[in-house]
């Protein structure tokens, strides 16, 4: 094509660097919603292939050694129903998942597939995974337990502190940042808090959104979570447990306050100075990779005389990350960076036995002794 003569006077439109960085932004998170849209679709194929892996090497043994393990050749088939179950579950999750955040025009193909430009990568069907155990932990009646250890002080301190005799509850404003799949955030809502959480795994957000917004009735559903767990197995039947969700649904019983889910990074969305009454974390300020940073924000866009409480271990979840900086302070020195950051401390409690979507019929059993904290920005 030749290029435009100098009769025409049309000029291109300037396009300045910030507008090239949100375009690239936008289509960044495009691919990256595309992506976890393909592990969630592709969890059906990448299991059953994993399966069919033992198959293989089961066949290589020696004839007795098959004879002897007919039974786990059984337990194989089982093993495929109960994923073939997880998928239908899998597929009605993912369902509206393309009218989420900014990607409303955009068509989910229905066989999409890896090999359609989308590198995964093993980690990304390992969240799949995961998010089906966060199920159980958060949405399940088995799940009590989890969030009776981690939820219930969480949930007693603000209702203790912000006692209704002297607080109009409604207007009480409190942000959830790493909210999961939003558990936390409906219990607060039902005691009639302004409840809004924050989230940054879209794997989360996908299937918050599928247990707030579309189960509309008490254990809709049925997954079976345990069914990677190919080790520490007491029995066949342990890897084959069933669970169901939601235990109560927010659909068909609301909560009286007002209940919000925010996608993003914390870090850049939160940026309103003395905004909230109440911050509650829960195993949340070791996702950072400098938790100085959070810190600091929960100081700034705290209210004065607003708290903010937090439960949970200091794994430092960026500390072996290949390329990924990382800071990780121990729990004494981070005491000292929230006093010199201003911070008044309320309580501080250690030793808090916590666990983290753990199977409760494994042979192998873990706990965390948790730090449970609670602070207040002055009042003046």
């Amino acid at each position: 094509m030749e290029s435009s003569s100098s009769s025409n006077n049309t000029k291109e439109p300037l396009i300045d660097d910030a507008d090239t960085s949100v375009v690239e932004d936008m289509e960044e998170e495009r691919r990256n919603f595309f992506k976890i849209i393909a592990a969630f679709k592709y969890y059906r194929h990448s299991s059953m292939a994993e399966l069919k892996r033992k198959e293989s090497f089961l066949q290589t043994l020696p004839p007795a050694h098959q004879k002897m393990l007919s039974n786990y050749r059984e337990h194989l088939q089982n093993l495929k129903r109960c994923i073939e179950v997880n998928a239908q579950v899998i597929k009605q999750i993912i369902q509206d998942a393309n009218c989420l955040f900014q990607n409303a025009d955009h068509n989910i193909e229905p066989d999409l597939q890896p090999s359609d430009g989308l590198k995964l990568r093993y980690q990304d069907f390992q969240k799949v995974q995961i998010t089906m155990k966060q199920i159980f932990r958060d949405w399940s009646e088995q799940g009590k337990l989890e969030r009776d250890q981690c939820y219930t002080p969480i949930i007693d301190e603000i209702k203790s502190f912000f006692d209704p005799a002297k607080y109009d509850l409604a207007k009480v404003k409190i942000l959830v940042p790493g909210a999961g799949l939003g558990r936390l955030i409906y219990e607060l809502a039902c005691q009639g808090f302004y409840c809004e959480g924050n989230e940054f795994s879209l794997f989360m957000l996908i299937a918050s959104n599928f247990v707030l917004n579309r189960c509309v009735v008490a254990n809709q559903c049925t997954i079976y979570p345990w069914v990677h767990q190919f080790v520490n197995n007491l029995s066949q039947q342990n890897q084959l447990v069933p669970v169901t969700f939601p235990d109560v649904s927010p659909r068909k019983f609301p909560p009286k306050g007002t209940m919000n889910m925010v996608a993003g990074d914390f870090l850049q969305v939160y940026r309103d100075e003395d905004y909230w009454e109440c911050i509650a974390t829960c195993f949340f300020i070791d996702c950072a990779n400098n938790i100085i940073e959070f810190v600091e924000v929960i100081k700034k866009i705290l209210k004065p005389g607003g708290i903010w409480v937090n439960l949970g271990p200091l794994l430092y979840h960026f500390s072996d990350v290949p390329g990924e900086g990382s800071i990780e302070p121990t729990y004494e020195d981070l005491l000292e960076i929230i006093r010199s950051l201003g911070f008044i401390i309320l309580k501080n409690e250690t030793n808090v036995v916590t666990t983290y979507s753990q199977n409760p019929n494994s042979m192998h059993q873990s706990h965390y002794n948790s730090i449970y904290l609670v602070c207040q920005k002055p009042i003046n």
